[in-house]
């Protein structure tokens, strides 16, 4: 049985777990929403073994579903009264720190005021600043809601007194395996709207329409490999100079909330009549299609309809799956709005235009100018002030790791309790980590 906490919390049962002390820890952490998988039960279960207390306020029934540990909180209360109940949550469970993924869910930001006027630090998942096999887990918030200075010199100097990083090895991911765990996430959220009967989600779609286009991309996976390997045939045959434009996904809140676009379809348009305008005549532009896009928009129908209208669609070309790396690396340059394929690029010293706020669009790395302008003349980034820019951030805020493998989530754990355990009270309640410059406040917003 379930006991109410306040108007429409409620909360399972607390259950001692074998070795953890029954007494109240030293540190209680509350997890918010996670990604559409086992991330948090996993994080939770390292936690746990390490004695900390741990909470998860489930949401929905897919929250609940990938969750199965004591410390379950059901809210099932308005949007308007969850800032109340979570404040409530803090004080009674006496919550020492918080952690969530993407910052720009209304939820979450809600939750981000509660917690910086209660003086509790928040700890902000996204998927990784730097791709492949790193996650981002920063203190505050993410991209445009980042403490992380645009200031090139100031990356120099704070790297110049960095040690070498660690050794970083690839870990696996399987498209497969998000697939599927998007599909049992969203059904278990159908079956249980009686249960959470104000939920709203963040995300664009109803969930079975979702779910049904996570079905859809599974079953055409074949045929569209086939047609990005015959794209990538054509492009190597040809030996054209090409931009690469990787798509994000449409229910991104860092493009809605950090860009001036309201969703992909928006920046598609202005790219391609863009670069229609205003590419050299000989060049191509390669729309690559997000690997985890849910499949509910045809985006490469609309790629080839936009192509089409503004006359350029014999050169366009969209590939559905594959490697970005080969492709980036060959490419003239990469236009994204604040996409992780960015840093990907700038690390192959490939130029790379930012159309929103990135954490990475910092003079001297990024291209300053316009997009018009871009297609002519990208430049160059700068390999020492990237370089520096890729130390701190791997010091600050990256995981290695990734989301979609056990291998890859079991660096992921092991990094995230690392990174927790490093923590260190400070006068007043206000928590710090220790990075290797020294302490480092986390309260959010500071």
């Amino acid at each position: 049985m379930s006991k109410l906490l306040g108007d429409g919390v409620a909360v399972m049962p607390q259950v001692a777990a074998p070795g953890i002390p029954e007494a109240l820890p030293t540190r209680n952490v509350l997890l918010l929403q996670g990604l559409m998988g086992p991330l948090f039960r996993r994080v939770g279960e390292a936690l746990r073994r390490d004695g900390y207390g741990v909470y998860k306020v489930n949401f929905n029934g897919g929250d609940r579903l990938f969750w199965r540990l004591p410390g379950g909180i059901d809210y099932q209360g308005k949007p308007e009264d969850w800032p109340a109940a979570l404040t409530q949550i803090i004080a009674e469970r006496q919550i020492t720190d918080v952690v969530l993924f993407g910052d720009c869910r209304p939820l979450h930001m809600a939750a981000i005021a509660v917690c910086r006027e209660s003086r509790v630090p928040v700890h902000v998942f996204e998927e990784g600043y730097i791709r492949p096999d790193w996650v981002t887990l920063e203190l505050g918030g993410v991209n445009g809601h980042s403490t992380l200075p645009r200031d090139p010199a100031w990356y120099r100097a704070e790297a110049a007194a960095l040690p070498p990083a660690p050794e970083h090895h690839p870990v696996p991911s399987s498209f497969r395996r998000r697939a599927l765990e998007g599909l049992a996430y969203n059904a278990a959220d159908v079956l249980t709207r009686w249960h959470y009967p104000h939920w709203e989600t963040h995300r664009p779609w109803h969930p079975l329409v979702e779910g049904l286009g996570w079905l859809r991309r599974l079953l055409r996976r074949q045929a569209a490999a086939a047609r990005s390997q015959a794209v990538l045939a054509a492009l190597e045959a040809s030996a054209a100079p090409y931009m690469l434009f990787p798509l994000q996904l449409d229910s991104d809140a860092q493009i809605r909330l950090h860009s001036s676009f309201a969703g992909i379809a928006d920046a598609l348009r202005m790219v391609i009549a863009s670069f229609a305008s205003h590419a050299p005549a000989g060049m191509r532009l390669v729309v690559k299609e997000h690997p985890l896009d849910n499949g509910v928009r045809d985006w490469r129908m609309e790629t080839a309809a936009l192509a089409r209208l503004h006359g350029v669609g014999d050169r366009v070309d969209y590939l559905e799956t594959g490697d970005i790396v080969p492709v980036a690396r060959r490419s003239e340059g990469v236009v994204t709005i604040n996409s992780t394929s960015g840093t990907l690029a700038l690390a192959l010293d490939v130029p790379v235009i930012a159309l929103g706020q990135a954490v990475y669009d910092i003079e001297d790395v990024t291209f300053q100018g316009r997009l018009d302008d871009f297609w002519r003349k990208p430049g160059k980034p700068d390999a020492e002030t990237f370089a520096a820019f890729r130390r701190v951030l791997i010091d600050r805020c990256l995981v290695a790791g990734g989301f979609f493998s056990k291998e890859a989530l079991d660096k992921v754990v092991e990094g995230v309790v690392t990174r927790l355990e490093a923590a260190s009270p400070l006068q007043g309640g206000a928590p710090a980590v220790k990075s290797s410059t020294g302490w480092t406040s986390m309260l959010a917003g500071e």
